[in-house]
Protein backbone atom coordinates (compact mmCIF):
# COMPACT_ATOMS: atom_id res chain seq x y z
CA UNK A 1 0.00 0.00 0.00
CA UNK A 2 1.38 3.52 -0.77
CA UNK A 3 2.15 5.71 1.32
CA UNK A 4 0.22 8.79 0.33
CA UNK A 5 1.56 11.24 2.69
CA UNK A 6 4.91 11.03 1.60
CA UNK A 7 6.71 13.41 -0.99
CA UNK A 8 7.79 11.43 -3.52
CA UNK A 9 4.32 9.83 -4.08
CA UNK A 10 2.22 13.24 -4.52
CA UNK A 11 5.70 14.74 -6.84
CA UNK A 12 4.84 11.44 -9.02
CA UNK A 13 1.22 11.96 -9.45
CA UNK A 14 -1.14 10.43 -6.78
CA UNK A 15 -3.71 7.78 -8.66
CA UNK A 16 -6.98 9.30 -9.24
CA UNK A 17 -8.99 6.74 -6.81
CA UNK A 18 -7.12 8.86 -4.08
CA UNK A 19 -7.42 12.04 -5.22
CA UNK A 20 -10.55 13.68 -4.47
CA UNK A 21 -10.56 11.44 -1.29
CA UNK A 22 -7.23 13.51 -0.43
CA UNK A 23 -8.77 16.61 -1.47
CA UNK A 24 -12.21 15.94 0.83
CA UNK A 25 -10.01 15.48 3.64
CA UNK A 26 -7.86 18.68 3.33
CA UNK A 27 -10.89 20.85 2.59
CA UNK A 28 -13.02 19.65 5.68
CA UNK A 29 -9.67 20.04 7.67
CA UNK A 30 -9.19 23.88 6.26
CA UNK A 31 -12.67 24.16 7.08
CA UNK A 32 -12.16 22.68 10.77
CA UNK A 33 -8.80 24.88 11.14
CA UNK A 34 -10.04 28.00 9.75
CA UNK A 35 -13.46 28.42 9.32
CA UNK A 36 -15.18 30.49 6.99
CA UNK A 37 -13.42 33.73 5.67
CA UNK A 38 -14.20 36.91 8.22
CA UNK A 39 -14.00 38.96 5.32
CA UNK A 40 -14.83 38.81 1.23
CA UNK A 41 -16.15 35.14 1.53
CA UNK A 42 -17.37 34.32 -1.84
CA UNK A 43 -20.74 33.02 -0.79
CA UNK A 44 -21.35 36.50 0.62
CA UNK A 45 -20.68 38.49 -2.62
CA UNK A 46 -22.89 35.83 -4.56
CA UNK A 47 -25.88 36.42 -2.22
CA UNK A 48 -25.59 40.01 -3.24
CA UNK A 49 -25.35 39.42 -6.63
CA UNK A 50 -28.57 37.45 -6.48
CA UNK A 51 -30.17 39.61 -4.73
CA UNK A 52 -29.47 42.55 -7.55
CA UNK A 53 -31.04 40.07 -10.13
CA UNK A 54 -33.82 39.21 -8.04
CA UNK A 55 -34.90 43.04 -8.02
CA UNK A 56 -34.36 42.86 -11.76
CA UNK A 57 -36.24 40.35 -12.99
CA UNK A 58 -38.84 39.59 -10.19
CA UNK A 59 -42.28 40.90 -10.58
CA UNK A 60 -44.09 42.16 -12.94
CA UNK A 61 -45.32 39.64 -15.00
CA UNK A 62 -47.46 36.47 -15.28
CA UNK A 63 -46.53 33.37 -12.62
CA UNK A 64 -45.71 31.63 -16.05
CA UNK A 65 -43.17 34.20 -17.31
CA UNK A 66 -41.96 34.88 -13.68
CA UNK A 67 -40.88 31.12 -13.45
CA UNK A 68 -39.31 31.36 -16.19
CA UNK A 69 -37.65 34.33 -15.50
CA UNK A 70 -36.50 32.51 -12.06
CA UNK A 71 -34.89 29.72 -13.89
CA UNK A 72 -32.84 31.65 -16.56
CA UNK A 73 -31.69 34.22 -13.39
CA UNK A 74 -30.94 30.96 -11.58
CA UNK A 75 -28.88 29.29 -14.86
CA UNK A 76 -26.86 32.30 -15.08
CA UNK A 77 -25.95 32.89 -11.29
CA UNK A 78 -25.15 29.17 -11.02
CA UNK A 79 -24.39 27.24 -13.96
CA UNK A 80 -21.06 29.34 -15.10
CA UNK A 81 -18.71 28.67 -12.20
CA UNK A 82 -18.91 25.20 -12.35
CA UNK A 83 -18.50 24.96 -15.79
CA UNK A 84 -15.43 27.10 -15.56
CA UNK A 85 -14.21 25.28 -12.83
CA UNK A 86 -14.59 22.05 -15.05
CA UNK A 87 -12.97 23.05 -17.99
CA UNK A 88 -9.75 24.89 -16.22
CA UNK A 89 -9.23 22.66 -13.12
CA UNK A 90 -5.91 20.70 -14.10
CA UNK A 91 -5.42 16.58 -13.27
CA UNK A 92 -2.96 15.98 -10.74
CA UNK A 93 -1.65 17.45 -7.89
CA UNK A 94 -2.26 21.34 -8.87
CA UNK A 95 -6.06 20.45 -9.65
CA UNK A 96 -6.35 18.58 -6.50
CA UNK A 97 -5.00 21.48 -4.56
CA UNK A 98 -7.53 23.66 -6.14
CA UNK A 99 -10.35 21.34 -5.77
CA UNK A 100 -9.80 21.16 -2.19
CA UNK A 101 -9.50 24.94 -1.85
CA UNK A 102 -13.26 25.29 -3.47
CA UNK A 103 -14.72 22.54 -1.22
CA UNK A 104 -13.26 24.12 1.52
CA UNK A 105 -14.67 27.44 0.53
CA UNK A 106 -18.37 25.49 0.09
CA UNK A 107 -18.18 23.79 3.34
CA UNK A 108 -19.84 24.92 6.37
CA UNK A 109 -19.31 22.67 9.27
CA UNK A 110 -17.55 24.81 11.63
CA UNK A 111 -19.70 27.82 11.00
CA UNK A 112 -22.52 25.63 11.73
CA UNK A 113 -20.85 24.17 14.71
CA UNK A 114 -20.06 27.89 16.34
CA UNK A 115 -24.11 28.76 15.69
CA UNK A 116 -24.98 26.12 17.67
CA UNK A 117 -22.59 26.07 20.37
CA UNK A 118 -23.55 29.96 20.73
CA UNK A 119 -27.25 28.75 21.45
CA UNK A 120 -25.72 26.23 23.89
CA UNK A 121 -23.43 28.52 25.78
CA UNK A 122 -26.59 31.06 26.04
CA UNK A 123 -28.72 28.56 27.43
CA UNK A 124 -26.56 26.66 29.90
CA UNK A 125 -25.47 30.71 30.88
CA UNK A 126 -29.91 31.34 31.73
CA UNK A 127 -29.60 33.72 29.12
CA UNK A 128 -32.77 32.92 26.80
CA UNK A 129 -33.36 35.79 25.23
CA UNK A 130 -29.65 35.95 23.85
CA UNK A 131 -30.87 31.89 22.90
CA UNK A 132 -33.65 33.23 21.42
CA UNK A 133 -31.49 36.18 19.35
CA UNK A 134 -28.78 33.77 17.89
CA UNK A 135 -31.42 30.59 17.33
CA UNK A 136 -33.31 32.97 15.32
CA UNK A 137 -30.52 33.16 12.99
CA UNK A 138 -30.54 30.08 12.46
CA UNK A 139 -34.12 28.94 11.48
CA UNK A 140 -36.69 30.85 9.95
CA UNK A 141 -39.69 30.72 12.69
CA UNK A 142 -40.52 33.00 14.84
CA UNK A 143 -37.96 32.50 17.63
CA UNK A 144 -39.13 35.62 20.31
CA UNK A 145 -41.34 33.50 22.01
CA UNK A 146 -40.04 30.36 22.32
CA UNK A 147 -38.93 28.40 26.02
CA UNK A 148 -35.62 27.24 26.39
CA UNK A 149 -36.77 23.63 25.02
CA UNK A 150 -38.50 25.55 22.36
CA UNK A 151 -34.96 27.09 21.30
CA UNK A 152 -32.99 23.70 22.00
CA UNK A 153 -35.48 22.20 19.64
CA UNK A 154 -35.00 24.44 17.20
CA UNK A 155 -31.30 24.77 17.02
CA UNK A 156 -31.28 20.63 17.00
CA UNK A 157 -33.67 20.42 13.91
CA UNK A 158 -31.35 23.73 12.42
CA UNK A 159 -28.24 21.71 12.89
CA UNK A 160 -29.43 18.12 11.33
CA UNK A 161 -31.12 19.51 8.72
CA UNK A 162 -27.95 22.14 7.66
CA UNK A 163 -25.68 19.05 8.36
CA UNK A 164 -27.06 17.95 4.99
CA UNK A 165 -27.55 21.25 3.53
CA UNK A 166 -23.95 22.84 4.61
CA UNK A 167 -21.86 19.74 4.88
CA UNK A 168 -23.15 16.24 3.01
CA UNK A 169 -24.72 17.90 0.27
CA UNK A 170 -21.42 19.44 -0.53
CA UNK A 171 -19.07 16.21 -0.12
CA UNK A 172 -21.73 14.34 -2.26
CA UNK A 173 -21.34 16.71 -4.93
CA UNK A 174 -17.53 17.17 -4.63
CA UNK A 175 -17.27 13.20 -4.95
CA UNK A 176 -18.82 13.39 -8.14
CA UNK A 177 -17.31 16.48 -9.74
CA UNK A 178 -14.71 17.52 -7.58
CA UNK A 179 -14.50 21.19 -6.86
CA UNK A 180 -17.38 22.09 -9.67
CA UNK A 181 -19.70 19.67 -8.21
CA UNK A 182 -19.09 21.15 -4.59
CA UNK A 183 -19.54 24.71 -6.17
CA UNK A 184 -22.90 23.58 -8.03
CA UNK A 185 -24.49 22.27 -4.77
CA UNK A 186 -23.63 25.27 -2.57
CA UNK A 187 -24.51 27.84 -4.82
CA UNK A 188 -27.79 26.23 -5.44
CA UNK A 189 -28.30 25.93 -1.60
CA UNK A 190 -27.80 29.33 -1.67
CA UNK A 191 -30.46 30.81 -3.89
CA UNK A 192 -32.77 28.23 -2.56
CA UNK A 193 -31.95 29.87 1.13
CA UNK A 194 -32.66 33.23 -0.78
CA UNK A 195 -35.22 32.41 -3.13
CA UNK A 196 -37.15 29.16 -2.29
CA UNK A 197 -40.08 30.75 0.10
CA UNK A 198 -43.77 29.76 -0.99
CA UNK A 199 -44.77 33.54 -0.13
CA UNK A 200 -46.04 36.25 -2.50
CA UNK A 201 -42.47 37.47 -3.13
CA UNK A 202 -41.21 34.14 -4.40
CA UNK A 203 -43.71 31.51 -5.10
CA UNK A 204 -42.82 32.09 -8.94
CA UNK A 205 -39.98 33.46 -9.16
CA UNK A 206 -38.34 31.12 -6.81
CA UNK A 207 -39.95 27.77 -7.56
CA UNK A 208 -37.11 27.04 -9.72
CA UNK A 209 -34.55 27.90 -6.98
CA UNK A 210 -36.82 25.27 -4.79
CA UNK A 211 -37.43 22.57 -7.15
CA UNK A 212 -33.77 22.22 -8.46
CA UNK A 213 -32.61 22.25 -4.96
CA UNK A 214 -34.91 19.35 -3.80
CA UNK A 215 -33.28 17.62 -7.06
CA UNK A 216 -29.70 18.04 -6.32
CA UNK A 217 -30.74 17.23 -2.33
CA UNK A 218 -32.83 14.03 -3.23
CA UNK A 219 -29.53 11.81 -3.11
CA UNK A 220 -27.40 13.03 -0.56
CA UNK A 221 -30.07 13.92 1.78
CA UNK A 222 -30.88 10.15 2.10
CA UNK A 223 -27.23 9.31 2.26
CA UNK A 224 -27.10 11.74 5.57
CA UNK A 225 -30.32 10.42 7.30
CA UNK A 226 -28.29 6.68 6.76
CA UNK A 227 -25.00 8.39 8.11
CA UNK A 228 -27.01 9.77 11.12
CA UNK A 229 -28.71 6.48 11.62
CA UNK A 230 -25.27 4.36 11.40
CA UNK A 231 -23.64 6.96 13.98
CA UNK A 232 -26.34 6.82 16.59
CA UNK A 233 -29.47 4.52 17.47
CA UNK A 234 -29.52 3.07 13.98
CA UNK A 235 -33.07 1.00 14.56
CA UNK A 236 -34.96 3.91 15.97
CA UNK A 237 -33.67 6.24 13.32
CA UNK A 238 -34.60 3.64 10.72
CA UNK A 239 -37.88 3.71 12.17
CA UNK A 240 -38.44 6.76 12.30
CA UNK A 241 -37.21 7.58 8.98
CA UNK A 242 -39.43 5.47 7.83
CA UNK A 243 -43.12 6.45 9.37
CA UNK A 244 -42.36 10.23 9.61
CA UNK A 245 -40.28 11.61 7.09
CA UNK A 246 -43.19 10.96 4.85
CA UNK A 247 -45.11 13.39 6.81
CA UNK A 248 -42.77 16.04 6.30
CA UNK A 249 -43.43 18.75 3.41
CA UNK A 250 -39.85 18.52 2.40
CA UNK A 251 -39.16 15.88 0.80
CA UNK A 252 -34.94 16.56 1.71
CA UNK A 253 -35.22 17.44 5.10
CA UNK A 254 -37.77 15.00 6.30
CA UNK A 255 -35.71 12.16 6.53
CA UNK A 256 -32.48 14.11 7.54
CA UNK A 257 -34.54 14.94 10.49
CA UNK A 258 -36.36 12.04 11.44
CA UNK A 259 -33.29 10.05 11.39
CA UNK A 260 -31.23 12.38 13.30
CA UNK A 261 -33.90 12.85 16.02
CA UNK A 262 -34.63 8.96 16.02
CA UNK A 263 -30.62 8.45 16.14
CA UNK A 264 -30.56 11.04 19.21
CA UNK A 265 -33.49 9.39 20.97
CA UNK A 266 -35.28 12.93 21.20
CA UNK A 267 -38.76 14.51 20.02
CA UNK A 268 -38.27 17.28 17.53
CA UNK A 269 -41.21 19.28 15.20
CA UNK A 270 -44.34 19.84 16.41
CA UNK A 271 -46.26 23.05 15.91
CA UNK A 272 -43.95 26.10 15.14
CA UNK A 273 -44.39 30.12 14.38
CA UNK A 274 -43.78 31.32 10.59
CA UNK A 275 -44.13 34.69 9.67
CA UNK A 276 -47.14 35.10 12.28
CA UNK A 277 -48.72 31.90 11.50
CA UNK A 278 -49.01 28.94 13.58
CA UNK A 279 -47.98 25.81 11.46
CA UNK A 280 -48.98 22.62 13.21
CA UNK A 281 -45.96 20.24 11.82
CA UNK A 282 -45.85 16.63 12.48
CA UNK A 283 -43.66 15.29 15.51
CA UNK A 284 -40.56 13.30 14.36
CA UNK A 285 -38.39 10.88 16.34
CA UNK A 286 -38.79 9.02 19.67
CA UNK A 287 -37.67 9.89 23.33
CA UNK A 288 -37.74 12.95 25.36
CA UNK A 289 -38.52 16.71 24.25
CA UNK A 290 -35.01 18.08 23.78
CA UNK A 291 -32.68 20.24 26.02
CA UNK A 292 -29.81 22.64 25.93
CA UNK A 293 -27.12 19.62 26.62
CA UNK A 294 -28.55 17.87 23.25
CA UNK A 295 -27.24 20.12 20.71
CA UNK A 296 -23.72 19.43 21.94
CA UNK A 297 -25.16 15.52 20.80
CA UNK A 298 -26.04 16.67 17.48
CA UNK A 299 -22.89 18.09 16.95
CA UNK A 300 -21.39 14.85 17.75
CA UNK A 301 -23.68 13.48 15.18
CA UNK A 302 -22.86 15.59 12.36
CA UNK A 303 -19.20 15.05 13.30
CA UNK A 304 -18.92 11.35 13.69
CA UNK A 305 -21.20 11.14 10.47
CA UNK A 306 -18.61 13.90 8.40
CA UNK A 307 -15.73 11.23 9.48
CA UNK A 308 -17.53 8.59 7.69
CA UNK A 309 -18.36 9.97 4.95
CA UNK A 310 -14.23 11.37 4.59
CA UNK A 311 -13.46 7.42 5.70
CA UNK A 312 -15.14 5.64 3.13
CA UNK A 313 -13.71 6.54 0.07
CA UNK A 314 -10.60 7.21 1.39
CA UNK A 315 -10.47 3.47 2.04
CA UNK A 316 -12.13 2.55 -0.96
CA UNK A 317 -9.71 4.74 -2.88
CA UNK A 318 -6.46 3.20 -1.19
CA UNK A 319 -7.88 -0.39 -2.08
CA UNK A 320 -8.14 0.65 -5.74
CA UNK A 321 -4.81 2.67 -5.62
Amino acid sequence: MPNVFSLPFLAAGMPTALSLPLAAIAGAGLDRLLGEPRRWHPLVGFGALAAVVEGALNGGASPRRCRLRGLLAWTVLVLPLPLLAVWTIPPGLCGALIDAALLYLALGARSLSEHACRVADDLASGDLDAARRHVGWMVSRQTTDLDAAGVAGACIESTLENGNDAVFGTLFWFALFGGAGALLFRLANTLDAMWGYRDQRFADFGWAAARLDDLLNFVPARLTALSYALCGRAGVALRCWRRQAPRWKSPNAGPVMAAGAGSLGLLLGGAAVYHGRLEQRPVLGEGRPAGGQDIARALTLVRRSLLLWLAVPLCWGLLRA
